[in-house]
């Protein structure tokens, strides 16, 4: 056994009671005793609104300046949408309607943002505390406690007292949404029955149909079994309103085996040899069904999964659509080529318009 004759000590005790410690305390853990006194918080620190009334004005004039200000933008981004009308299709005046209603609606949330921070950062009542975790059904005393705790939050943040500011930003809350409301009517068309103009496509008797995005005719002897294929109206292409009249005519057109397909009486003839041509345009919110599942003869739109029965006239068989796909009635004329019957016998797109 050693001895250091420094310290009087054995080596060996030394050494053993050295392993001891390390099976105790894990490397690299540091260990806090029990006698380690909570340091408490710091010392509070108060703000220039506390210590001088006249900048506790005047950060209450800031605040209801900036709620104001919100209005403003609000009314700004209102009027730029009545001023700068864009169903013309001028391109400037698209611009500078997309530019003021940003800046006026941008105006609106900023002054909200801006003013919320401010308010709490300069005016409200500034101290520490500790909240101390509890179950989440408290007691009825707790519950109590919790009206006593809004009742003093309102005490502290001025709402009640600060009359400008509350009404200020009772306006600019009340004005902040309705350019967006207002924006939502420029979504549908101005002026103009929706179901009318829905009801009514490109498609006439003897269109031929043609491949998207090409223009080029289609003859019933290209199609396939299992084939599909993306189909504009002949003409859509030389069209000012182009992408408006495709979002409306655009179809697909499959052929199946004949003997698969489940024709009611009132559609005998509306296909050719297993060849039938449905609406591209979702019946939930409009979007492209543009998904074929061979095996199964389903179509899918791929936004919210509505799923179409190809062989029991696009039925819905799942998803949020509430009806079939339109079904374009299509024939062969005297060179071999595919052409429309009639234009759809009901209104593409959408199922959410009042239909008469």
């Amino acid at each position: 056994m050693a001895h250091d004759e420094v310290s009087g000590i054995d080596s060996a005790a030394s050494d053993s009671s050295a392993v001891e410690t390390s099976h105790r305390t894990p490397a690299g853990t540091a260990v806090i005793g029990s006698d380690v006194e909570n340091p408490g918080e710091p010392p509070h620190r108060a703000r220039v609104t506390d210590l001088d009334p006249a900048k506790a004005k005047h950060a209450d004039r800031t605040v209801y300046t900036l709620f104001y200000l919100s209005i403003a933008g609000s009314i700004f981004a209102l009027a730029a949408y009545m001023a700068f009308p864009i169903e013309d299709g001028d391109p400037v005046a698209l611009r500078l309607n997309t530019l003021f209603i940003g800046l006026g609606s941008a105006l609106a949330l900023f002054g909200i943002g801006l003013a919320a921070v401010h308010w709490g950062k300069a005016l409200m009542v500034d101290k520490e505390g500790i909240d101390i975790r509890h179950p989440v059904r408290g007691t009825d005393e707790t519950r109590a406690r919790a009206v006593e705790i809004f009742d003093q939050a309102d005490k502290e943040s001025g709402f009640g007292r600060r009359t400008l500011i509350r009404n200020s930003l009772i306006g600019a809350i009340i004005a902040f949404p309705l350019p967006g409301l207002v924006l939502f009517r420029g979504l549908g068309p101005q002026n103009q029955d929706p179901v009318e103009l829905l009801s009514h496509t490109m498609w006439k008797k003897g269109s031929r149909l043609t491949l998207d995005p090409s223009g080029i005719p289609v003859k019933a002897s290209d199609i396939t079994i299992g084939s599909v294929f993306h189909i504009i109206p002949e003409g859509l292409n030389e069209r000012e309103d182009l992408l408006e009249q495709k979002a409306k005519a655009a179809v697909l057109l499959m052929r199946l085996d004949p003997s698969d397909l489940n024709i009611s009486p009132e559609r005998e003839g509306w296909s050719y040899d297993g060849i039938v041509a449905y609406s591209k345009i979702c019946t939930h919110v409009g979007c492209p069904v543009a998904l074929y599942e061979q095996q199964t003869h389903h179509l899918l739109c791929p936004c919210h999964q509505s799923t179409f029965d190809v062989v029991n006239e696009a039925k819905v068989i799942f998803g949020p659509a509430k009806r079939p796909l339109p079904q374009l009635p299509i024939e062969v004329d005297s060179e071999g080529y595919l052409v429309a019957q009639s234009d759809f016998h009901e209104p593409v797109g959408p199922s959410f318009w009042e239909r008469s």
